[in-house]
């Protein structure tokens, strides 16, 4: 406690958090929670010998209350109001644009059905015209809520949904009226100008594939980007970069720092710094408060502000006082995937970085401290998220190992290059020269991106992963640092301990799976599919093969990583089937 108080709070408020999470107190016990925290409160004011004594475990236990008064007070809402799976006429403003599917355009938005106000997915029909942030818009719409998952291999939309304080999903017709609104905030106005330099974007003579690489690297837009694309960064292992994160983040703060330094006077160096912090805090609003954008402010805030200070900077205590602003602004922030993942690799690279970098020669110039950097950053980094990345994901290939060493040491060049090329054209200015030599360039890296997804041999799916896995996983990673700082017997026999209980819980887990069987009737669309089990075998009916990948995607991918299922069949049944028989049960299709 006396070397990492703020990190030790923090992890007392999220276990706080989670404590409420899954016991969801309420009445009489949730206001004794209050009651008790304030006691804590006034004891740890009040001077005491004895008091003084507790007074770290009472500052744990205040924490950890509240993280359970904040989390009740963030926690979603099941009431459905009377107009939900009706046709209304919606009057609505968006606040963020999503991801485009084959049939719709996706917002994030507020609507307004008579005096009922609500926060909603609004489903635009693709052909129709983009919408904007200074308009209100008014259609009729069918107003439906998110439903909830059937089985529990299943992604639970409705409960993310949920966390984003987002109730409905609302499918719009193709008129929509629209009027100019008279109640523009600045939040509004910024995110118009970032919708207008997208536009911007679009204009230039660049490949499409360039243009929506552009935007997602800077503008922290991928809503457009081509599906191919994505499964490339995600089979390469090289999805962080094309997201904008802590890198992202530092290089733009060194690249106007830079700059500043060369026109302010070396006795008032300490304002470049403050000038950059504001610069980059301009820039997170500009395009949008992610968690790792969010994340990386705060930290580098934080660090400069020790440097300014005169005190020595320390990261654990950055990365804490980050977490801790984000989750009282919304403890469900916590249970974001990039949230988690964004923490993880930051402990990550604190824990492994330095006893890795032992390994390598001497960094005694800039080319070596920058690739012997990269290559233990992004390895440090992908052993700290793997249990997580596993259990949400199911997937990893060993040749994002490779790719990373490839092609991130030259991350700092492309982000640069890329936010000039967005500069220049928010401002108007379109050099077809300097287009061609962006376009060029992010096309041989996309090549690059595409050989390494193509690599299957090392490309692994489908990997099961439970919450005790995960774990034992995660003690694995926390036993690492000991071996290489310095390998001993002791050392390695914990490491190694520790990696047979992880394979004995696997293959426990794999045995109970393995023994059960089971028949599920999954809905798909306007149809039913049949998976019957037996051992570690399945088999799924599907009325027909057209839809093959999406099923495979949506349906058997999911199942398989759930039940522990490494052979799978797909066959076909007739749409005139209404009942299945299976051991003496009968199920029902319809």
């Amino acid at each position: 406690m006396n070397r990492q108080p703020l990190l030790i709070l923090v992890i007392c408020f999220i276990l706080g958090i989670l404590f409420q999470e899954k016991m969801l107190l309420t009445g009489t016990t949730f206001y004794l929670v209050i009651v008790i925290c304030l006691i804590i409160l006034a004891a740890i004011c009040f001077h005491s010998y004895f008091l003084h004594k507790i007074k770290t475990f009472l500052l744990g236990l205040l924490f950890f209350g509240t993280g359970i008064i904040l989390h009740f007070h963030n926690a979603f809402s099941e009431n459905v109001s009377s107009f939900v799976k009706k046709k209304e006429t919606v009057t609505f403003k968006i606040t963020q644009k999503l991801n485009t599917t084959e049939k719709y355009k996706k917002y994030e938005g507020t609507g307004q059905i008579e005096n009922i106000r609500f926060n909603a997915v609004f489903y635009v029909p693709k052909d129709s015209k983009e919408l904007d942030f200074i308009h209100y818009y008014k259609t009729d719409a069918y107003v439906t809520e998110p439903k909830a998952p059937q089985y529990d291999f299943q992604f639970a939309y409705r409960k993310y949904l949920k966390r984003k304080h987002i109730d409905y999903q609302v499918y719009l017709s193709e008129k929509i009226e629209s009027s100019e609104r008279d109640d523009l905030t600045s939040a509004d106005k910024l995110h118009q100008y970032r919708l207008m330099v997208l536009r911007n974007i679009d204009k230039t003579g660049m490949s499409g594939k360039t243009r929506e690489f552009l935007k997602g690297i800077i503008l922290a837009d991928r809503t457009e980007i081509d599906a191919g694309t994505v499964q490339d960064f995600n089979k390469s292992g090289l999805i962080h970069f094309l997201a904008i994160s802590g890198t992202h983040i530092v290089v733009i703060f060194g690249m106007f720092y830079f700059l500043l330094i060369r026109f302010i006077p070396l006795k008032f160096r300490k304002y470049a710094v403050i000038l950059s912090l504001v610069f980059i805090w301009l820039f997170a609003a500009f395009i949008g408060f992610g968690n790792s954008v969010l994340r990386s402010c705060i930290m580098l805030s934080v660090y400069f502000i020790f440097v300014l200070l005169q005190r020595k900077p320390d990261l654990l205590h950055s990365l804490a006082l980050s977490a801790f602003f984000i989750l009282i602004g919304d403890t469900q922030q916590f249970f974001d995937v990039g949230f988690q993942l964004s923490f993880l690799a930051v402990l990550g690279i604190f824990w492994l970085n330095q006893p890795l970098l032992k390994y390598f020669p001497k960094q005694d110039n800039y080319l070596k401290k920058l690739l012997f950097n990269t290559i233990t950053i992004s390895l440090s980094a992908q052993l700290a998220t793997l249990p997580l990345v596993l259990y949400y994901f199911h997937q990893f290939s060993f040749i994002s190992i490779i790719a990373n060493f490839a092609i991130v040491p030259f991350s700092e060049i492309i982000i640069v290059f890329s936010f000039l090329m967005t500069a220049l054209i928010s401002c108007g200015i379109d050099f077809e020269l300097i287009n061609g030599i962006y376009d060029f360039i992010i096309q041989i890296l996309l090549k690059m991106i595409h050989w390494f997804a193509e690599v299957d041999v090392l490309f692994f799916d489908n990997i099961p992963m439970n919450g005790l896995e995960v774990f034992s996983m995660f003690v694995i990673v926390y036993l690492l640092r000991s071996v290489i700082l310095k390998f001993s017997d002791e050392n390695s026999r914990r490491l190694m301990m520790a990696v047979i209980v992880f394979l004995i819980i696997r293959t426990g887990s794999n045995i109970f799976e393995n023994q059960r069987e089971e028949v599920l009737i999954h809905t798909f669309g306007k149809n039913n599919i049949i998976s019957i089990k037996s051992g570690d075998k399945v088999c799924f009916w599907i009325p027909d093969m057209e839809n093959k990948a999406k099923v495979l995607q949506f349906v058997v991918k999911p199942y398989c990583s759930s039940r522990r299922i490494d052979h799978f069949q797909l066959k076909t049944f007739s749409n005139s089937v209404q009942k299945v028989v299976f051991r003496s049960r009968i199920y029902d299709l319809k």
